[in-house]
């Protein structure tokens, strides 16, 4: 039976538009399949992303050497997106990472940067106050600084970019989301919300969370998907300037885990100060319980742990509002992203963030292409075959 295209992405996020970018570049008949951002998320009644914001931390500094590896490789190519489409999406002003003074975590991310011939210095307690007196780390705390090829990114003008440049490299982008896909005859078939049936040779899934809804594989992958509540600090213009020197910063310590992002303008023209890092986790189940939580702005409680968080870690500045928003992270089994084949050939899956995957997207993307074309992914330079399990 004749097919529509030749691949199918289904998901236009951070991997699936990042796919459909290399897929376009390297065969033709290719359809990428997402809905474009809501304007009102409490009225929205279809599927949301996590991308819809201004900022994310990215660095090649990781203590495991794999999500280092597949970060270098994305932000090498961070440039030629940014050139090609236009789109400047990227802030080069650098990551912290600190931690205990002598931990192994610090010690495996210098060696994981070392590894991939990645600049970094290793700042003791002293060293820390000197170069960013605005924070207050923990005492006994050390850090890890990686200067350049780190910094920040907004997800949302990324997926821009990549979709862009999908375009224009022949594939047709279908704003619309899809509800079932199945294999028949030797290919697939996918259902969208809108009504239209399209069928390809091979689908890739790469629907973030939404990766869990019934009927859009064979079996469904096995991956827990958390509630994650951020909270932003709206800073003034002059505070936004004073703390221009800020990097990110990830706060590893026995008590609690946080990332922190430097004042960023957001669409609303304010500055905020964004932090992540929930105390306990919230696990959504299913589809329906997804979209309930993407149209709140998340948990209070977590909230008022972050805003204790950033009362002693930036004390200097007065936030001129405090605001919540809700978003989700994906976990795999092995803790990488899976990527691979269903028990269909003509079905694969590309999902798994581990709330850490945005800046590596490019990467993730590209081998998620190089599956569909190539038939398997391995040699390249990781120690996991990014296996995909399932339930």
């Amino acid at each position: 039976m004749a097919v529509d295209f030749k691949y199918i992405v289904v998901g236009r996020g951070l991997m699936g538009a990042a796919a459909a970018r290399h897929l376009a570049r390297q065969a033709d008949g290719v359809a990428v399949i997402g809905p474009d951002e809501p304007d009102d998320r409490r009225a929205h009644e279809g599927v949301f992303a996590s991308h819809y914001d201004e900022g994310r931390i990215t660095r090649t500094i990781d203590p495991d050497r794999n999500w280092a590896l597949l970060a270098n490789r994305s932000i090498g190519r961070y440039g030629e997106i940014a050139s090609e489409s236009g789109i400047d999406f990227y802030r080069e002003v650098g990551c912290v990472v600190v931690a205990p003074d002598g931990s192994d975590y610090l010690a495996r991310t210098r060696q994981a940067a070392a590894s991939l011939d990645v600049e970094t210095s290793l700042l003791d307690e002293a060293g820390l106050k000197a170069a960013f007196p605005f924070f207050a780390c923990p005492s006994g705390s050390a850090g890890v600084f990686e200067a350049k090829g780190a910094g920040h990114i907004s997800p949302r003008k990324l997926v821009k970019a990549q979709s862009l440049l999908a375009e224009r490299a022949g594939a047709t982008v279908i704003p619309d989301h899809v509800i079932s896909i199945r294999s028949e005859g030797g290919s697939a078939v996918v259902q969208t919300a809108g009504g239209l049936t399209y069928r390809a040779e091979k689908v890739l899934l790469a629907a973030g969370g939404f990766s869990i809804a019934e009927n859009l594989l064979p079996r469904p992958v096995a991956m827990t998907v958390y509630a994650r509540t951020v909270t932003l600090f709206e800073v003034s213009e002059a505070d936004a300037a004073r703390l221009a020197g800020m990097p990110s910063l990830i706060l590893e310590t026995p008590g609690f885990h946080i990332y922190l992002l430097p004042p960023i303008r957001y669409p609303d023209g304010k500055f905020y100060l964004k932090i992540g890092g929930d105390p306990d986790d919230l696990i959504l189940h299913d589809e329906a319980e997804m979209r309930a939580w993407f149209k709140t702005e998340g948990r209070e409680t977590v909230r008022a742990h972050l805003q204790r968080i950033v009362a002693g870690l930036v004390p200097d500045i007065t936030p001129l509002s405090i605001s919540t928003a809700a978003c989700v992270v994906s976990y795999t089994q092995g803790g990488y992203p899976m990527i691979g084949y269903t028990s269909s050939p003509a079905i694969a899956v590309l999902t798994g963030c581990a709330g850490t995957s945005a800046k590596s997207s490019d990467e993730i993307g590209r081998l998620g292409a190089e599956l569909l074309l190539s038939g398997r992914i391995s040699g390249q330079g990781y120690s996991t075959e990014f296996t995909p399990q399932f339930r």
